[in-house]
């Protein structure tokens, strides 16, 4: 299930000062495999001072431009993002998971109206989708409102002003800065009036078919909810957090506090009994089950799996619609087993 490729490291590009993006060489025999829709991460996995680590990132290529790319920002406790600013090099090799996630677009043939705020690092899936609405649907507006510190720190911003050039008059740039002042950009961080600056001012006779949101957790609920107020539906809001949600909720746990857990991956099963208190994905890996992880917080959805019996609650979930949850779909790093008997399947996801 967990299944990586090696991926030789074609060029490590350095896009800020703490910042670069990596090219990956996919094999002819795997393009079709690594073949993925815009908006999607893959799963990068390396052994680095003896701990095997695993980090989701976003790509930031199209799907159409042949290339696999992806941007790691480097953060200060960022075991492989330390590794990928100061080591990594072109020629190395890195185990590669196939690309996943549901913070997606696809190109069509209609004429829409589309609108992005981005922070950050956040600007990785958002650039992707841009220049697929842009390259595919020859129609399609996009505006795109991205706040960082300064214009030092903003990755991809160079990539950004060329698109302005390229597609003067269906692409709209608004960069916003929070620590510098800079002609022809906004001043501060992304809040409640920005997005009444792009529906109320800026944009107010144009009706927007979706929303794309990427960011730290705070930036997206400021956004959703405002954009809520202003009757923007909630099923034309698209978000991807960046970083662990802080929302958590406390589950309770039965008397005993044990469940008997059965686990299906790749047609095999196993089971163990565990403390309600943990999550189903985390004793699993406990008992040596290749079952599928990446960011292990609730931000991707490498883990989710199906419970077949019995029941589990998440600590959170920022990923799976309500209609998914009834059906029986669960955020396995999130999950604990609130039944005596629990059964999970990877399999039929």
């Amino acid at each position: 299930m967990s299944q990586f490729h090696s991926l030789r490291v074609q060029e490590v590009r350095r896009e800020t000062p703490s910042s670069v993006s990596i090219l990956f060489e996919v094999p002819a025999e795997l393009k079709s495999d690594f073949d993925f829709k815009a908006g999607q991460y893959i799963t990068i996995k390396h052994t680095i001072n003896n701990e095997e680590v695993r980090r989701a990132y976003s790509i930031c290529s199209t799907p159409h431009s042949g290339e696999l790319r992806v941007a790691v920002k480097e953060v200060a406790d960022g075991t492989f993002s330390k590794y990928a600013n100061n080591q990594l090099q072109a020629g190395d090799n890195l185990k590669v998971m196939l690309p996943d996630g549901r913070f997606i677009f696809e190109p069509s043939s209609a004429s829409r109206n589309i609108a992005a705020f981005a922070a950050g690092s956040g600007i990785t899936p958002i650039l992707s989708i841009a220049k697929s609405v842009l390259e595919k649907e020859s129609e399609s507006n996009f505006v795109l409102v991205y706040g960082n510190k300064t214009p030092e720190e903003t990755i991809f911003h160079n990539e950004l002003q060329r698109l302005k050039e390229q597609f003067p008059d269906r692409f709209f740039l608004h960069l916003i800065y929070s620590k510098a002042n800079e002609e022809n950009a906004l001043k501060g961080r992304i809040e409640s009036s920005t997005v009444n600056y792009v529906l109320k001012n800026k944009y107010k006779d144009i009706t927007f078919d979706a929303f794309y949101l990427c960011g730290p957790e705070p930036m997206i609920n400021t956004v959703s909810e405002k954009l809520k107020e202003n009757n923007i539906a909630e099923e034309k809001i698209f978000f991807e957090l960046f970083t662990e949600s802080t929302d958590t909720e406390t589950i309770e746990v039965a008397e005993d506090g044990m469940t008997q857990v059965t686990v299906l991956v790749d047609d095999e099963e196993t089971s163990f009994s565990m403390e309600q208190t943990k999550t189903i994905l985390e004793v699993a890996l406990e008992n040596d089950v290749d079952a599928p992880y990446s960011c292990q917080g609730g931000v991707c959805s490498s883990c989710i799996g199906r419970i077949t019996e019995g029941k589990a609650e998440m600590r959170q979930n920022n990923i799976l619609t309500d209609s998914e949850v009834a059906e029986g779909l669960i955020l396995t790093c999130q999950a604990q087993p609130t039944t005596a008997v629990v059964k999970v399947d990877y399999d039929d996801v």
